[in-house]
């Protein structure tokens, strides 16, 4: 599990359980027992546990109660809290919509073999008004195979990511690969929670043709990359795709050119270039590369400083919109933006990760030399897109002297790439 976000408050195991138990009406200013419930996920033990299961049955009819219990809930889950099964269980059938999908997850996230609870969860499908995405992913993940045929009608649900569930899900208890076309459709749809929802299906099935169209899908580069790396990793380890043949679409998937995605918006005539800068800030990364693409291509000398006024304005806020400029300002190979693109390169800030691989492209794409010694600095980076990029930035360079140290460890892509552009580099032992 990722934590970089998590330890975001300073309470301590003890504080954070004295919090949690204390009774809403006795509570400070500023208190929060929602806030414990939540931080209590840094804390695997069984007190901790048993304050959540606290937290769970503690009753007051309240609104803010029925919140800590769904955080409550969901902590058990990431705890893999065993022996909270029995009061976790019970949840499933509680009135609160949210609750019985914090429940369905954590026991998704536990694990049994419990036939009761697993019959449980599958009843839920023929009751109106419930999380049936999250019921279908959790009845395939613990593999209740008795499930399937209520499961299959929902492969017609009008809600996308829930059918995209179903197809994956019906396809693996039947074994029938060809259903798998279904969910592939779905990377194409207008929507974009089903193009990001229908990756996680894909990867959960295990369905290593489907990389390709992965790669070509107007969603974050993120969900395309870990989409792809975990397919990857699997057909590789099975012997069933090599690197040679996903090189090229690992490749073209971290530089994330518009050009190499299959966008499913489009615009009627040619927008305005303050509407196509406006529209980098968009929470549909479908309409991000349109734009992305509109500003390269169509407005000429015109976008690079647009670019650099638009990130000063508020772009160095947004991290969304922060990515984007950054792409359109390599992509059109804009030189005053260098300075711009070292200070991402090098952003600690989490939530700018994915800025500091775009960094790297687009250090490669100026050509300026300079880049080099600043894009070395990075090469032992955890961080494995910044690695990548920055094997493909020092590749175009040039500079291929001192790749080893990216390969460093057991990742077998980033192994490939470095044989791949350096054969005579053997990763430090």
């Amino acid at each position: 599990m990722d934590k970089r976000f998590a330890n975001i408050f300073s309470l301590t195991e003890d504080e954070a359980i004295a919090l949690l138990d204390t009774p809403p009406d006795q509570l400070e200013p500023g208190e929060s027992r929602y806030i414990a419930a939540s931080h209590l996920i840094n804390f695997p033990t069984e007190r901790a546990i048993a304050a959540l299961v606290r937290a769970v049955e503690f009753e007051d009819g309240s609104l803010d109660t029925r919140i800590v219990q769904r955080k409550a809930v969901e902590s058990l889950g990431r705890l893999r809290a065993t022996s909270a099964l029995g009061v976790i269980r019970k949840c499933l059938s509680n009135d609160d919509l949210y609750t019985v999908e914090n429940a369905v997850w954590a026991i998704g996230e536990i694990g049994t073999e419990d036939p009761e609870i697993l019959e449980g969860i599958a009843q839920l499908l023929s009751q109106p008004n419930k999380p049936y995405r999250v019921i279908i992913q959790t009845l395939s993940k613990l593999d209740y195979g008795k499930s399937v045929e209520r499961i299959r009608p929902f492969m017609t649900d009008e809600d996308e990511p829930t059918a995209s569930a179903a197809i994956a899900t019906v396809s693996r208890f039947s074994g029938d690969d060809e259903l798998m076309a279904g969910v592939v459709e779905f990377l194409q749809h207008s929507s974009v929670n089903a193009r990001r929802l229908s990756i996680q299906d894909l990867v959960d099935a295990g369905y290593a043709p489907a990389i390709a169209p992965i790669s070509q899908c107007p969603v974050s580069v993120v969900f395309r990359l870990r989409g792809i790396r975990l397919l990857a990793t699997q057909a590789m380890a099975e012997g069933t795709l090599t690197f040679a043949t996903l090189e090229p679409i690992l490749d073209a998937t971290v530089r994330d050119s518009p050009t190499t995605l299959n966008l499913v918006h489009e615009y009627d005539q040619l927008p305005a270039l303050e509407f196509a800068m406006q529209e980098l800030y968009q929470t549909d990364f479908g309409r991000c590369y349109l734009a992305t693409q509109t500003l390269a291509e169509s407005f000429g000398e015109e976008v690079g400083p647009a670019a650099i006024a638009s990130f000063r304005n508020k772009g160095h806020n947004d991290y969304g919109a922060h990515y984007h400029l950054i792409k359109v300002l390599g992509w059109i190979r804009h030189a005053p933006a260098y300075e711009l693109f070292v200070e991402a390169l090098h952003n600690p800030e989490p939530q700018f990760q994915k800025s500091r691989a775009a960094a790297a492209i687009a250090l490669g794409e100026l050509g300026d030399q300079r880049a080099i010694a600043e894009l070395e600095t990075v090469l032992d980076s955890p961080i494995w897109d910044l690695k990548y990029a920055t094997l493909l930035a020092l590749k175009q360079l040039g500079a291929t002297d001192t790749l080893a140290k990216a390969a460093a460890g057991d990742d077998p892509l980033l192994q490939g790439k470095v044989a791949a552009i350096a054969p005579s580099q053997e990763a430090p032992v």
